[in-house]
């Protein structure tokens, strides 16, 4: 049953991104819905009794991480009279002009930065709905990006009965940071208040708090991983879906060194004191430089992500983080809940696309030297990928570094869960714009929005429909708690779902990452 909307106030209208935005629809529609902290207004989008849904945007799960509370823990929010607008995107931690991402992602100003957004079919309607739940954790390397992303919304996932939640949380040093004196993980602290306010809340927008699954791509999918192998947050959640999954780790010598660079970097002492005299936006230009290689060694970067991974991210702290994801999911945590991963079969390697003229010169030997790979290891991974090797240097590297920085992650997870519920898959459908099947093309089909305008730029102008309902409908089944549709790894390990594939490929092979196993 559709909720019966309460007509929008005489002279007040509210703009809400998307295709059927206030100024398209011929009525403004309010629904309300109540929370812990007080009640909520938000926007009904679609016609009574054909279908549609509510946006709720920007509500509070936390209190604003400024003065004092900058670097702590999250606070609970305070409770609130009357009836608070949730209408547009709250305030988001990434600040300024993103430019253009291959996401669009984006910034909104304002304190309040940790919030929610939550897009339902049955607001108001409690336990008589019990829709399951999506939670959405946005990905940007754990320094940037953001949940106001018109291609989150939930309306497709509504459409399908899933009640959709996007969240907000601290990036970059403020999120991640070493601190002496100040909590740590705070940004993994923020993801655990947000699905805290999930449980607490989500009955009263036609959720059920017992039927969670967590899902995000890129550092968005490390945050799910490094959540489903996090003892403090077993009881939030139900299921886990990572895209392009970017593990972090980071170990505790890092941690101090960047936050001790940094702070020399700004001029103040390195203590909670001194960088709280900072301003976030100040911090948040610096830090970049403040985890950059001091040789003046231009691939020295590339060496170190390669090696170590992500600069900024989940600390292992012993404390809240107490081991390594890959530790924990060996040991079993987690282990009773189901995991869907996979990866896009190029993530990086447009990265390399500017140097392919000046590679095409360079064996691809001679690159793989340069990067200091093993000479073992490089001559092994070379005669594995000959297909890769052929399209040229700037290929087969750039499949290298998406192997070791993604693609070997999917394998070493899968492998390290060994009988936990486990599928694996592919996105191998190719960008008729950037010719590769790269980092971010498979989310529009995942939230199966390939009409939102930004979509062409990235998937060109007619992405295939039956390729967005396949990936979308197995990420429905994985909410709703079927599986999602093809053999899973913990029963026969290296079979993998290929989405988007060549016509000469199965739908399911057998060993769908074999090109990784020289790398591990």
């Amino acid at each position: 049953m559709t909720p019966t909307p309460t007509p929008a106030p005489t002279g007040t209208s509210h703009a809400v991104p998307g295709p059927d935005s206030p100024d398209t629809l011929p009525t403004t529609r309010y629904v309300e819905a109540d929370t812990v902290a007080g009640r909520v207004r938000g926007l009904w989008r679609g016609e009574p009794g054909s279908g549609g849904s509510a946006a709720f945007l920007g509500i509070p799960f936390a209190q604003p991480p400024v003065g004092p509370l900058r670097f702590a823990a999250p606070a609970p929010v305070e409770p609130w009279a009357g009836v608070r607008d949730a209408l547009e995107f709250g305030a988001t931690a990434q600040r300024g002009d993103p430019g253009i991402t291959l996401i669009p992602e984006p910034s909104v100003p304002g304190d309040a930065t940790l919030n929610v957004n939550v897009f339902t079919p049955a607001p108001g309607r409690g336990e008589e709905a019990a829709l399951p739940v999506l939670v959405w954790i946005h990905g940007g390397g754990y320094i940037s990006g953001s949940p106001a992303s018109p291609w989150y919304d939930g309306r497709a996932f509504n459409r399908d009965g899933v009640v959709t939640v996007t969240i907000s949380y601290r990036l970059g040093f403020d999120g991640f940071g070493h601190i002496e004196g100040a909590p740590s993980n705070r940004g993994v602290r923020d993801w655990l208040a947000a699905l805290e306010w999930v449980q607490d809340n989500i009955a009263n927008f036609g959720g059920d708090p017992a039927r969670v699954t967590i899902a995000g791509q890129s550092a968005g999918g490390g945050a799910v991983l490094r959540l489903l192998a996090l003892p403090a947050a077993q009881h939030l959640f139900h299921s886990v879906w990572a895209l392009s999954a970017a593990l972090a780790d980071v170990s505790p010598e890092r941690a101090r060194s960047a936050s001790t660079r940094l702070a020399g970097l700004a001029g103040v002492a390195p203590t909670r004191e001194g960088f709280a005299s900072e301003p976030e936006e100040a911090l948040h230009a610096l830090q970049s430089k403040a985890t950059e290689p001091e040789s003046g060694d231009r691939l020295a970067g590339v060496r170190g992500l390669l090696e170590d991974g992500l600069s900024w991210g989940p600390m292992i702290d012993g404390d809240l983080v107490p081991e390594p994801t890959l530790v924990a999911l060996r040991s079993g945590v987690g282990a009773d809940k189901p995991l869907v991963l996979g990866t896009t079969d190029d993530e990086f390697t447009m990265v390399l696309d500017s140097a392919q003229r000046k590679l095409r010169f360079i064996p691809a030997s001679l690159a793989f030297a340069k990067l200091e790979v093993p000479r073992e290891r490089r001559r092994a991974y070379l005669a594995d990928n000959t297909a890769q090797r052929r399209k040229g240097t700037a290929a087969v590297l750039g499949r290298y570094v998406s192997d070791v920085v993604f693609r070997s992650t999917v394998v070493k997870v899968a492998d390290a869960r060994a009988s936990a519920p486990t599928w694996v898959y592919r996105f191998s459908w190719p960008s008729p714009t950037r010719r590769w099947a790269l980092h971010c093309l498979d989310v529009p089909f995942w939230f199966d929005c390939l009409d939102e305008p930004h979509v062409a730029a990235i998937a060109g102008d007619a992405p295939p429909r039956r390729l967005a309902a396949a990936i979308h409908g197995a990420a429905v089944a994985l909410v709703r708690g079927d599986d999602p549709g093809w053999r899973a790894w913990s029963d026969a390990p290296g079979t993998t779902r290929v989405f988007g594939g060549a016509a000469s490929v199965p739908d399911v092979v057998a060993d769908g990452y074999r090109s990784v196993r020289a790398l591990l």
